[in-house]
């Protein structure tokens, strides 16, 4: 099995991986436990993922009876992701994970391990991103990296800047140690967080982390929305914070990750969905990128987008309608008063009709 250890191992790093381990497939009861006392607080709040099964999501031979290791593959989206830069008026910020389809070569990557094993008469299922595997608790357990205090995998040399991916299989492959490092005395990503979703070293928070609640349907909770800022997608700070992975953030200079917010509000959905289809959507409805955008408008408060947002106080959409309202409030101003009040004489749905009533009760302007 070494020889085909080493071959595995290289498929991978070869084909896109920048790091491979290999651990056993056994169960995670220490991270079981974990998923459920944060559910039992209620600290996942709306996240479903591996939050959804717990019991599923630490044992993968829930789902492969046969597994006997997980191949676990590692790819940096930095410094090729480049950098969204300073806030510019009328853009919204995408996180750089998100700033291309940074699964792509997460993919090829374990697609080629896969096929070394494939090879050799042994099974070989892929899992990335899926709720049937916590990979951070794959990812430890192989070597890659150790848990950090913002709750991420960090790797040597990489920081938290990786996508984590694995390879389920029944071929014995020799095993790598769990990673001894840890975080030690720095908590530099705790404070950074913009809303205090760190509650704790290594525990987040989702009611509070600002990239869930961009993915989240529905209503963003009015709180959270100018903590939001420019954000239309993602957050990065606690990671652009973590000493680790400052030399690729550091090289990372090429401008990218930024959006315009017109266009996303302009734009047919097909060409939304065709443009974004890498991000992760309810119901893959692109009405959550423009509901983020109406909220990035309303933050940014420039009269300049106070046509557009009037016109979505018209929208058929009652999200869009109820987020439209709250960025006139933030604008402020006898026209967009105007157009609220026009809209809340039309206006059946309560959601909206309440965002009106917050946004005519709002201060004038920021």
């Amino acid at each position: 099995m070494e020889e085909l250890t080493r071959r595995v191992r290289e498929a991978g790093l070869v084909t896109g991986l920048d790091v491979v381990g290999i651990g056993a497939a056994t169960p995670f009861p220490e991270v079981t436990e974990t998923l459920w006392a944060r559910r039992r607080q209620g600290l996942n709040g709306r996240l479903g993922f591996t939050y959804s099964e717990p019991d599923t999501a630490t044992d993968v031979r829930c789902t492969f009876l046969w597994a006997e290791r997980l191949v676990v593959g590692g790819r940096s989206y930095l410094p090729t992701a480049g950098t969204p830069g300073p806030a510019v008026p009328g853009t919204g910020r995408i996180a750089r994970f998100a700033a291309s389809d940074a699964y792509a070569p997460l993919r090829a990557g374990l697609e080629a391990a896969a096929a070394e094993l494939s090879s050799e008469g042994f099974r070989a299922e892929l899992l990335i991103d899926d709720n049937r595997l916590v990979d951070r608790a794959a990812a430890f357990r192989a070597g890659v990296g150790w848990w950090g205090k913002n709750s991420m995998l960090l790797a040597p040399g990489f920081g938290p800047w990786l996508l984590l991916g694995s390879v389920v299989t029944d071929a014995l492959l020799a095993v790598d140690a769990p990673t001894r490092r840890d975080c030690g005395s720095c908590s530099a990503c705790l404070p950074a967080c913009p809303t205090g979703a760190l509650v704790a070293p290594g525990v987040l928070d989702a009611r509070l982390c600002l990239a869930a609640i961009a993915q989240l349907p529905g209503l963003i909770p009015p709180r959270l929305r100018s903590a939001l800022g420019d954000r239309l997608y993602g957050c990065d700070d606690c990671l652009t914070a973590c000493p680790p992975g400052a030399r690729l953030v550091a090289a990372g200079t090429s401008p990218s990750g930024r959006v315009s917010l017109s266009e996303i509000l302009a734009a047919a959905d097909r060409t939304l969905e065709a443009r974004f289809a890498h991000f992760y959507l309810p119901d893959r409805r692109v009405r959550i990128l423009r509901r983020n955008a109406l909220v990035v408008l309303g933050n940014q408060a420039d009269p300049v987008f106070l046509p557009m947002l009037a016109g979505y106080l018209g929208h058929p959409d009652w999200l869009l309608r109820a987020h439209a309202a709250w960025a006139l409030g933030q604008l402020g101003g006898g026209v967009s008063h105007s157009a609220l009040r026009r809209r809340f004489n039309e206006e059946t749905h309560p959601e909206v009709r309440r965002e009106i009533e917050w946004a005519l009760s709002a201060p004038s302007g920021k």
